[in-house]
């Protein structure tokens, strides 16, 4: 049975618009393998799109305006919170959970201040599927590896305190390993159970690239995975199966 291995990649470089990622990635690891597993921080990916917000230019709505006041919140933060909003799930206590315009559930749209300069907020990106599969086809155009990449955030979960790093691009392998058909250790054959794998390879990278290192990167070797066009938009539920909606 091989050790699954999580290997933190240092970049000492603070990111901007434009940067290569790929290089930049690239010239901090030199042991890249096929089948290896390149976990990325949403944070960079975002700087590096350009995803930032100064804001100090955002003009806040009437309606931004209104729940800052009713929640002691910037109401500049607010209207690019619901710039990124498709639908308000729900708002109390001063927590903001929303559903973004990608479709992923999660506290403000993604949007967040840390780890920028003060006045500075990031977005998700565009489309962190797409994202995930340009850094894929970047990694092979320079190195003949075959990967996969998984753009992952934080997010909090209903009923569990603190938060865990998720899935929100994949690119080079199914982001949910299905086990309907298969047999369990009783030959018993299993129907329903689906392991978000996307997920939990992003909980596994986050034990080592923390939230206060220059640790954008993680790569994860020996993790047995069938080669996929998949991406994370599978780990979105349906309306029709959630019962929390």
């Amino acid at each position: 049975m091989l050790t699954l291995q999580t290997i933190p990649v240092v970049i000492k470089k603070e990111i901007q618009k434009g940067d290569d990622l790929t290089k930049l990635f690239l010239s901090s690891f030199k042991d890249l393998q096929d089948g290896d597993i390149v976990i990325i921080a949403q944070k960079i990916v975002s700087k590096q799109e350009g995803r930032t917000v100064d804001l100090a230019t955002v003009i806040p709505s009437l309606l931004a305006v209104g729940i800052a006041s009713e929640y002691n919140k910037d109401p500049k933060l607010i209207e690019v919170i619901l710039s990124e909003t498709k639908r308000i799930v729900r708002i109390e206590n001063g927590i903001m959970i929303t559903e973004t315009k990608h479709g992923i559930v999660c506290a403000n749209a993604g949007v967040d201040e840390s780890n920028l300069p003060p006045g500075t907020a990031s977005l998700l990106p565009e489309n962190p599927d797409r994202s995930a599969s340009d850094f894929q086809q970047k990694i092979l155009a320079k190195t003949g590896k075959k990967i996969a990449v998984v753009i992952s955030d934080t997010f909090g979960r209903a009923f569990r305190e603190g938060q865990t790093n998720c899935a929100i691009g994949c690119a080079g392998i199914k982001a949910i390993d299905d086990y309907a058909g298969k047999k369990d250790v009783f030959g018993r054959t299993l129907r329903i159970t689906a392991i978000a794998q996307a997920d939990e390879l992003c909980g596994a990278a986050e034990l080592v690239m923390k939230k206060t290192l220059n640790c954008p990167f993680a790569v994860i070797r020996n993790f047995e995975f069938v080669p996929s066009d998949d991406t994370a938009k599978s780990l979105q539920r349906p309306k029709k199966t959630d019962l929390f909606r």
